[in-house]
């Protein structure tokens, strides 16, 4: 968890923010001075107050279950708030995660600490022999999750404060 300074006073901000929206374009894209070679793409996503998003999609995003996304599909696009970003409109982000929204599928990313609770302290998972713990190239992890960002699959969960929930599938954000 970062903090930011506000005056005298610091307030702590996530790892993560995401948007949610419908994928309007997507073209082959270059950044900085290196030329457009098909490896990079540009998403524009409109959001769900018809805002535009523009997220650069690196070879190191990671997208959920390797689906591939194409235009018209509802997606959310999870960012690292602690990285350089330009301050233009419309804000363009690089994405770390994608996944195609589904019904009945939740998905969370976030820093997880040693009691396997997010820094946002609303969703705390219970690990059984059943979770899959993969790595983004989907192999298996082969450590513990905690004290790591992960990419957390989850059906239901209970309306406690944080949530509680038994994942289906957990991916390790290894730095």
């Amino acid at each position: 968890m970062d903090f930011v300074f506000n005056g005298n006073m610091a307030l702590k901000r996530n790892r993560y923010a995401s948007v949610t929206g419908t994928i309007v374009d997507m073209v082959p894209a270059g950044m900085g001075n290196r030329r457009v070679n098909g490896c990079m793409i540009f998403v524009t996503l409109e959001d769900m107050e018809g805002n535009t998003v523009n997220f650069i999609m690196t070879p190191s995003t990671y997208v959920l279950d390797f689906e591939t996304l194409s235009v018209g599909m509802l997606c959310t696009f999870w960012y690292a708030t602690n990285v350089p970003m330009p301050l233009i409109y419309p804000p363009q982000y690089n994405a770390v995660v994608a996944a195609q929204e589904k019904n009945g599928r939740n998905v969370n990313v976030a820093f997880y600490n040693t009691s396997m609770v997010n820094e946002e302290h609303t969703l705390e998972l219970n690990l059984d022999a059943t979770v899959e713990v993969r790595t983004t190239n989907n192999q298996y992890y082969q450590g513990s999750p905690a004290n790591h960002s992960l990419v957390v699959v989850y059906g239901s969960s209970t309306r406690s404060i944080p949530a509680q929930t038994t994942p289906s599938k957990i991916v390790v954000l290894c730095d």
